[in-house]
Order: C-alpha cells, then structure tokens, then sequence
C-alpha cells in the first residue's frame, strides 16, 4: 500500500498519553506568533456556522512555513452541552502532508484546544504582564480555566495567591479541589466576580462566547498594573472595562473583524496591537507597573496546527494510534 493512502487516527486517549508538557506546548505556540508577525503562516478568518443559538461549529485551516506544518481543525463550541454531561468544545485536528497535500493525521482536537489556550495566555501574560505578579484568578472553572491556570503557573513564577470563580458552586469546588491537589497550591473559592478580580494582578475568564453577552466586571474592580486575558470575548467584561485599558491585544486582527461582521464585540476597543508583533518586538508590551494591559485571545489556527504538529511527531517515534486505510 501507498503510505499517501493511509492515515494515522490519535484519540483523545491516545493524545493524552504522550504527555507532551505544557512548557513545550507554549515553546510552540510562542514560536508560532513569530512566525506569524515574520508572515511566515497563512492563515484565513475561521468561517463557521451557528446551529443553535451561542453554539458555533468553525473551521480552522492553517500553514506555517518555518515548521512546514499544514492543517485544519474543526470545532464545535455548544454551550447546553455541560447540561447533558458533554465537553463545551468538540472536534478534530486533520494535519496535511504539504508535498502532496494527502491527509496524513487525524486527532481529536479537546486537549489540544485547551493546552493551546492556556499557552497562548502563557505567551501573552509573558509579555504584558508584571513581572512580578503575584495574584492570579480564573472565571469560568471548565477546561480553559485548567489549562489556563497550569500554563500561568509554568510562566509566572512569582504567582502566590489563586483565586477562582464559577456560577456553578459544584464546578467550582470540584476545581479548587482538583487545582490545589494537581498543582500544590491553594486555589481559594470566591463567592462573585467582584471578589475574583479586586485587587488581582492577572485575570483570565473563560466562560461562554455569547453573541449577546451580560458581562459583570466593572472598570473600578480592575487594579492598576493589572493584566487581562479574556478568552470568553466580551462576555464578562463591560466596555467600560475594556476601554479603561491602556493596551487592548488580540491575537489577530483579521479575525477580530470577521467576528465583528459576525455580531459578536459589538463594543470592543480599538487594538493597539496583535499578540504576534508584541513577542516580535515590532511592539512594546508591557512599559510601566501601573498600565492596565488587556489581550482578547481569539483563539487563532496557528496555535492548534503548531501544538497538533509536535503531537504527530510524538506519536510517530512512540508508534501510538492506529493507522487507518483512506
């Protein structure tokens, strides 16, 4: 048989069980955005379509040059899904041989969309914020909110104090249970939003992507020389909030837009910079202790098809999976 005419298939299981950490996830993820702002990636605004109302199904095709890495994922975001015992996000990774352009891997794509995320935020809190940031808090306790805080943890070393928040209370005592146990360190409930993010050097919320959103955070509850990454869009941040920012980020513009034609960050503020020029250089970060810095992390193809390229490579030394006929 022709290999161009078989397939390596990786399930969750199988892509769990490599245990590719989260350093090298974010070593990737971060050389990604530079290939990005050296236009080394091509990488189109993820159409999508919208079978129920806030879920989305969309389409994530993406090349980069430098690592010769080519592929697509598509991902469901269906917010009942937790209701009827589901993941929120589902989907698969397809990577291409870009000789031939034959499929040549396919992954499921919920660990992968998770790690990605949090090393993106990993990537971003590197840059904009405090160096010496101490107190961190998660809105949202899914899995954006693990992988999130363990890839925070791997990047800010100086964090002490972690704080959580969920509107569902099982949620949110199952993660600090699970959080202080994984990572030894206690992760303390707090009973609102309010309470999460006063006082906080980093924030990250990840809750529901809503088309129209009922955000709760006020500008007032946001520290000066705090840093922001809101995964969730607007869904918890009032423009007021938004726009109290000295530094508005997102990972890409292009995307930014085709979200806006799309309905959703209907009262977003105007992007100082993407994530992408800021690890370059071609941008400054973070100048001074007192700004108020906020990255809105889309969450971009480049960082799937990056992260879904060492996985491959993984399963190929280690033969894991199980190769299937075309």
């Amino acid at each position: 048989m022709n290999l161009s005419e078989e397939i390596l298939y990786l399930s969750r299981t199988d892509v769990e069980k490599l245990n590719i950490s989260i350093e090298e996830i974010i070593k990737a993820v971060e050389n990604a955005f530079r290939e990005k702002a050296a236009g080394k990636v091509e990488m189109p605004p993820k159409p999508g379509i919208h079978p129920r109302k806030d879920a989305f199904i969309h389409a994530m095709p993406a090349f980069l040059k430098e690592t010769n890495s080519a592929g697509m994922k598509w991902v469901s975001g269906f917010p009942e899904n937790p209701k009827r015992g589901l993941p929120y996000v589902s989907g698969l990774i397809v990577l291409n041989d870009t000789e031939t352009g034959f499929p040549i891997c396919v992954m499921d794509c919920t660990w992968v969309t998770a790690k990605r995320t949090g090393a993106a935020t990993a990537v971003a809190a590197k840059c904009l914020a405090n160096r010496d940031a101490e107190k961190l808090e998660i809105l949202g306790c899914g899995a954006q909110g693990r992988s999130n805080l363990e890839a925070l943890l791997a990047i800010c070393r100086s964090l002490k104090e972690l704080r959580a928040y969920d509107v569902n209370k099982e949620n949110l005592g199952r993660y600090v249970k699970e959080m202080t146990a994984k990572h030894g360190v206690h992760v303390a409930p707090a009973e609102s939003p309010r309470q999460t993010v006063e006082d906080c050097d980093i924030v990250a919320s990840a809750g529901p992507i809503l088309i129209t959103p009922h955000p709760v955070i006020e500008a007032s509850w946001f520290k000066n020389g705090g840093f922001a990454c809101a995964l969730d869009f607007d869904s918890y941040w009032k423009p007021e909030a938004m726009h109290s920012m000295d530094k508005f980020c997102t990972d890409d513009r292009k995307q930014f837009e085709y979200y806006k034609m799309q309905r959703y960050l209907a009262n977003a503020p105007r992007i100082y910079a993407e994530l992408s020029e800021v690890v370059a250089g071609k941008k400054a970060g973070r100048e001074h202790e007192e700004e108020r810095i906020m990255s809105m992390n889309l969450g971009i193809a480049i960082e799937d098809i990056a992260t879904a390229k060492i996985i491959y490579e993984k399963a190929k030394k280690t033969h894991a999976g199980n190769t299937l006929q075309l």
